[in-house]
């Protein structure tokens, strides 16, 4: 967790890398995943790089690696997962895997084009044979006819003998695609104005497309009509629709015989199909199990040039140089990675890493494991933490859950929303290896330590609140008696209960007395307590994140704010409105029925509201006859320099900051204009606000704004805005907790009101029928609890917790300014791919 507290140190460093042990280096890097790289020829084009071959080499082999993915996936061979990550291959295996590639597309490719020759020779014997069998009937049909009645329908204006004596009548016959069947009937008539006769029938069985694979229906045709320029005119229309025509012999014998040599010759061409489909299947089942090796290998490559694409090259032409951010704690781990890389190639000359000053901000990086990294998510959603800025999600891990469950607070729901969260936590190895698209899932997913803490804490806040499913647990005895007998109880709708003589003096173990769930007044006091709960809670967070502002000071060497911004802000804050929350504790503790003095009976407490709203207007309300205006002796004068010491900050807060840096400006211009020397120059330039000198190997960000070189207007706007900001948030963001109460009054309501009107249905019969109005009670209750309380509501306190820790509690002291470490880390790169 020491990690957690803020962004780890980083190191620039410079790496010196013989060539020939550039891509093992580099590759052993990318295998630890603790360097992120600065591109040194940002200037050069992408295609004038050095390396710009060998990633085309990478592409190239990408693609062939889609397309065999493709042929594999179209087949349906399924694709084992890596059991062990592969390495990425040294230059010689990068040959041999290039060599592999190139024969398997094109083995697969000469496959797959021998398979779609004898599937079109298949479709056109097999159409071929429909059209045999088609046709016989046709012809059986004209034989029936006749042809001299058969001449006189095709050819109106002629006589049967001047018919005959021309010569029998041709037909072309084929097959079609059913869809172009009308319009191709239409095309014939109108060519030969209806002297085409045509005859068609339907395949009853779809057949495949040889290049697709898709079923095609089609229709066989058979078209009669007489003269050589009708034939040809037919024929064109057949081409115009790709229409297929096959010959067909005139007498039924040698179209039996045909028929006979057709099937012989699909049945041959069936066993070739078979046997190349195995064929086939065989070598894509091969290539299947080394292909998610090989697709990892060649995008690690591809990754490794990319990067050596960002180094430069010495003078000499025999070193290449590149330049990183390493995390400080990491910098053994890269040189061994370098050292293992050089040992790999047999390179005779190690690699170096030198460390060197640069006065850019380093990168942010928080070391995470998987139980913070669903935290640190929320906090970068906001903005990432500046270069060692105090890193608010140490503290979210348990105020989100908290504050989400002041909210949510009920036993039954938080035990629902436990349940989910640790289900996903136990078998969270075998969820994760299970890669979806589905959004939703993988929020949930990666939020799975969340859930699980908001659902304890809700169980315990639900324990507190004494709630579940809207119903109270009498646990350990209600501290409250019923003093009175059955006769009034019967006759009575509602009875008062005088704490004097209904309630015994030690309250209910932890939470509120279950007697209150049948209270009439419950709403009223449940109000009361929570509102002032939520009061207590946001001024104690936003005081924590206030008193968080001054390791940032302190870290950053700004002490003077501690005392120019921290103190005056926390004083401010303290004295109206932490002030508001002693109020309620004393009125809590003095206020009772069983004080002896009158005027600190529970009638005679003032409201801390009208108190509060008193103090801050210099007014005074007239107590009722017997009470007192004020809870204590002197409140009114206390009040009164409270406020006045309040608005005395402001001032503090507006001017202190500027007229501080301005007269440390001042200070140090004059040393420099007395002497001139050089060396002063270089020196001021490294000063920070307080005129300190920063260590230039380990940069720091100010945590939030220079002021450094900003003429003294533009501190005085910023300053002013700042404090403007602050001031009026302190009372926009104390209301702003209200919603702690709001929400938890909300989900309490819901959830009785689904009690009552739903399950009470089923409760209220107590024969048989009521069995099954229960049944059908429960499942409309069940349903309506996890998707509006538990689902809909938890996702809403979700967002107002999440708005409470953005904008109440973070911008007391987070800037949020810097960016985020990127590492060059083939399993994040892997990853990112996969996900695209």
């Amino acid at each position: 967790m020491g990690a957690m507290f803020r962004s780890e140190e980083m190191a620039l460093c410079q790496l010196f890398i013989q060539p020939e042990a550039a891509y093992t280096s580099v590759s052993e890097l990318g295998e630890a995943g603790t360097v992120q790289f600065r591109d040194l020829n940002p200037e050069v084009n992408a295609f004038q790089r050095k390396f710009v071959n060998e990633v085309r080499r990478c592409d190239e082999m990408e693609r062939k690696l889609r397309y065999i993915e493709a042929e594999v996936h179209k087949d349906k061979v399924p694709v084992p997962q890596v059991k062990d990550m592969p390495r990425a291959p040294n230059p010689r295996e990068i040959i041999d895997l290039e060599a592999h590639l190139e024969k398997t597309e094109n083995e697969i490719l000469e496959l797959s084009h021998n398979a779609i020759n004898l599937k079109q020779n298949y479709l056109e014997l097999t159409e071929l044979k429909h059209v045999l069998e088609k046709t016989e009937a046709f012809f059986a049909a004209q034989e029936e006819i006749g042809m001299d009645s058969l001449t006189k329908s095709l050819i109106s204006d002629e006589t049967g003998q001047q018919a005959a004596t021309r010569g029998r009548l041709g037909f072309v016959a084929g097959v079609v695609q059913r869809e172009r069947v009308p319009a191709f009937e239409r095309m014939l008539w109108r060519i030969s104005r209806g002297n085409v006769f045509l005859r068609r029938a339907e395949l009853d069985k779809p057949l495949e497309d040889p290049n697709t694979g898709n079923e095609i229906y089609k229709t066989v045709f058979v078209a009669f009509f007489q003269g050589e320029q009708l034939k040809s005119r037919i024929k064109k229309v057949c081409s115009g629709f790709h229409a297929s025509l096959y010959p067909c012999p005139p007498s039924n014998t040698e179209r039996q015989d045909m028929v006979k040599g057709v099937r012989t010759r699909l049945e041959d061409l069936n066993m070739v199909l078979n046997q190349t489909r195995d064929h086939r299947q065989r070598v894509l089942v091969s290539v299947a199990k080394e292909l998610a090796s090989w697709s990892i290998m060649v995008r690690k490559m591809k990754a490794i040039y990319h990067t050596l694409n960002l180094f430069n090259m010495d003078v000499t032409k025999k070193c290449l140089i590149g330049e990183c951010w390493v995390p400080t704690a990491d910098l053994p781990n890269v040189q061994k990675a370098l050292a293992d890389g050089s040992n790999a190639c047999g390179s005779s000359i190690p690699s170096f890493l030198n460390c060197i000053e640069s006065d850019e901000v380093p990168p942010t990086f928080n070391r995470t494991n998987r139980f913070t990294r669903g935290f640190q998510n929320l906090i970068d959603a906001y903005g990432v933490a500046s270069y060692r800025e105090c890193n608010p999600a140490l503290y979210t891990i348990i105020t989100f859950p908290f504050l989400f469950a002041v909210m949510f607070g009920d036993l039954g729901h938080g035990l629902i929303m436990a349940m989910f969260g640790a289900w996903m936590v136990i078998k969270e190895v075998s969820l994760s290896a299970k890669k979806t698209s589905n959004e939703i899932w993988n929020i949930f997913f990666a939020g799975r330590y969340i859930i699980l803490l908001m659902g304890l804490f809700s169980m315990y806040t639900g324990l507190v609140y004494n709630d579940i499913f809207s119903k109270s647990m009498n646990i350990f005895g209600s501290s409250w008696y019923v003093p009175y007998n059955e006769s009034t109880l019967e006759h009575n709708k509602a009875l008062s209960m005088n704490p004097t003589e209904s309630y015994i003096d030690t309250p209910y173990f932890i939470g509120i007395d279950p007697i209150w769930q049948t209270a009439e007044n419950k709403i009223i006091f449940l109000n009361s307590y929570k509102m002032k709960l939520s009061i207590i809670f946001g001024v104690v967070h936003m005081i924590f994140g206030v008193c968080m502002s001054v390791v940032n000071y302190n870290f950053f060497k700004r002490r003077y704010s501690i005392f120019l911004e921290f103190l005056p802000q926390v004083v401010f804050l303290c004295l109206l409105f932490l002030y508001m929350v002693f109020m309620m504790f004393f009125k809590w503790v003095a206020y009772s029925t069983l004080s002896e003095d009158e005027a600190y009976t529970q009638g005679c407490a003032p409201s801390v509201l009208i108190l509060f709203i008193n103090m801050m207007l210099f007014s005074r309300t007239a107590p009722e006859a017997g009470c007192k205006e004020f809870m204590f002796e002197g409140q009114g004068t206390i009040q009164r320099v409270f406020v006045l010491v309040a608005l005395c900050c402001i001032p503090v807060m507006l001017l202190g900051k500027p007229l501080y840096l301005l007269s440390t400006k001042k200070k140090h211009v004059k040393p420099e204009q007395s002497n001139g020397n050089v060396n002063q120059g270089i020196e001021l330039q490294e000063q920070t606000d307080i005129g300190e000198v920063q260590p230039k190997p380990q940069p720091q960000s100010s945590g939030g704004h220079d002021h450094d070189d900003e003429p003294f207007s533009e501190i005085m706007i910023h300053q002013g805005i700042h404090t403007i900001e602050y001031v009026l948030s302190t009372i926009s963001h104390t209301a702003s907790y209200l919603r702690l109460w709001a929400l938890s009054l909300a989900h309490a309501e819901l959830s009785e009101v689904l009690w009552n009107m739903v399950l009470t249905f089923g409760l209220k019969d107590h024969n048989y029928v009521g069995a099954v109005k229960l049944y059908v009670a429960f499942f409309f209750w069940a349903f309506f609890t996890l998707a509006i309380l538990v689902m809909m509501e938890g996702l809403s306190a979700f967002l107002h917790t999440l708005r409470l820790h953005w904008v109440e509690f973070m911008s007391k002291f987070y800037a949020g300014l810097g960016y985020i470490f990127q590492p060059f880390c083939f399993k994040t790169i892997l990853e990112q791919e996969d996900e695209e």
